[in-house]
């Protein structure tokens, strides 16, 4: 039985292949839900409903476990999705914990990037709520980088001017960490490090989701049980068109590109 992974769009490709890695003898099934994304800017009850309906859909193609490899997915759907499924339904959040975890200087800040539905989602307020006593969080919404990576711009002509401006807003100075909220913002993590000072973290909670999946699948006594195999579905139709399936390609070797870089820099 594969593995289902779902996302409002390209985003959870960040997740996918850190479950290859971690998880190489699984088969895996990658739902985008190309014709909703993005989901930031619409309202809950409409993402939560496209959610429902994606999951429904991966649920009835015979996987073993399910990851929303979405923090906005995630923090609207997460507990509906649960209740209705009877499968492992493994959730995102933003890497708020290993953030505190990663601030050693108590005069430094952190900075959560997602996008402005994740933000001011409770699930999301309520972590800082808990762990943000000193009050040294800060919050911004990259909604552009969805967009982006939808759109497969990844040239650091059109997107480092959009982090440029965003992240000005703040004196990077005064940030130890910095977490990617969004699936999507992982596939600009080298840019990132070219506008944030070297010894700023960058984390995000891809690995942290993987692990988890992993436990649960050793927990369920059903672990390697496939070859590495992905089978793509934009939005309910599988995706067979060889341009299409090569651009899914690209993005695994941009990200392959990316780890090189940032195993040779802090972050």
């Amino acid at each position: 039985m594969k593995i289902g992974f779902f996302d409002s769009g390209v985003g959870g490709i960040t997740v996918l292949y850190e479950a290859l890695k971690m998880l190489p003898n699984e088969d895996y099934l990658y739902y985008a839900d190309t014709l909703n994304v993005p989901y930031g800017p619409k309202p809950k009850d409409e993402v939560k409903q496209y959610v429902l309906n994606a999951v429904e859909f991966i649920a009835q193609q015979g996987v073993k476990a399910i990851v929303i490899a979405c923090n906005t997915a995630t923090s609207v759907a997460i507990d509906d999705l649960r209740s209705k499924f009877d499968i492992p339904i493994i959730g995102m959040e933003p890497a708020v914990k290993p953030a505190f975890e990663k601030n050693k200087d108590v005069t430094k800040r952190i900075l959560v990037t997602a996008t402005a539905l994740t933000l001011k989602e409770d699930k999301l307020q309520n972590l800082i709520t808990k762990l943000d006593n000193e009050h040294i969080v800060d919050l911004l919404s990259l909604s552009g980088l969805v967009q982006f990576s939808e759109g497969f711009e990844f040239s650091e002509e059109k997107v480092l001017p959009y982090l440029q401006e965003q992240l000005s807003k703040f004196d990077l100075s005064n940030y130890e960490t910095i977490v990617l909220g969004c699936t999507h913002f992982s596939f600009y993590k080298d840019m990132f490090r070219k506008v944030l000072p070297s010894n700023t973290n960058i984390i995000d909670g891809n690995i942290g989701t993987v692990r988890n999946l992993k436990r649960t699948l050793e927990e369920m006594n059903s672990t390697n049980e496939g070859n590495g195999n992905m089978i793509f579905y934009n939005s309910g139709l599988r995706v067979k068109e060889k341009a299409l399936l090569d651009n899914y390609s690209k993005l695994f070797n941009r990200l392959d590109d990316i780890n090189i870089l940032m195993t040779n820099t802090r972050g």
